[in-house]
């Protein structure tokens, strides 16, 4: 009976090898990067006897590579809160309502539409945190205000997702913006001002040459 030596190596690679198979489950990415770790560690302590240095430099080599994935890690965690910043719906300044109004205002003077959508919308989401109809949420996005409130006001749902995507688009697609869509905004922050609290059902309707520059 003829005897086959396997060395601890290519015993390891064979296992490898036969945990890859499809008809093993695939593992999370978690565990992936758990198994890719595992793996580094079993090449450093195999291989170690033959680096430079000795154990000496695996030890420097596995201290940079944990500070490295910390450091990843900080600077993942990081990007991912300045993304959710970068799209919140109010900016550094705290406005109320009204000043927002009139911020609007004068952009849509000066023909700025973007700037106009951006303060009228931020005024309907301000009103409605004044009035209790929604509750103030900090770093809450347009798309979130949206979904907020057109589950308050059922009967405004639509047309508080259509301002929610005209926001974004000229606040993070680089759409210019136009007078039809901050007209359509400011009307809607209008029916709202008129309705005091806003409750559904008590949206008085305003006709559309009401003077949407004049509500403050």
């Amino acid at each position: 009976m003829t005897t086959i030596d396997i060395d601890r190596d290519a015993a390891h690679d064979a296992a490898q090898n036969e945990l890859n198979k499809p008809i093993y489950p695939r593992s999370s990415l978690t565990q992936q990067f758990l198994d890719w770790i595992d793996e580094l560690l079993y090449r450093l302590a195999y291989e170690g006897s033959t680096v430079p240095g000795g154990w000496f430099t695996i030890s420097v080599l596995a201290i940079l590579v944990v500070v490295a994935v910390l450091v990843a890690v900080r600077m993942a965690r990081r990007a991912m809160r300045t993304n959710r910043d970068a799209h919140t719906l109010f900016g550094r300044t705290e406005l109320s309502a009204a000043e927002h109004r009139r911020t609007a205002d004068g952009y849509a003077a000066q023909g700025n539409w973007a700037a106009a959508i951006r303060h009228r919308l931020r005024a309907v989401a301000r009103h409605l945190e004044e009035t209790g109809t929604l509750n103030p949420v900090p770093g809450r996005t347009a798309t979130e205000l949206a979904r907020d409130a057109g589950a308050a006001l059922p009967a405004l749902a639509s047309e508080l997702a259509a301002a929610a995507t005209t926001f974004n688009d000229v606040t993070y697609g680089e759409q210019p913006g136009t007078e039809d869509d901050y007209r359509r905004i400011a009307d809607l922050d209008g029916r709202l001002l008129h309705a005091g609290h806003g409750a559904a059902g008590s949206m008085p309707s305003i006709p559309a040459d009401s003077g949407w520059t004049h509500v403050r």
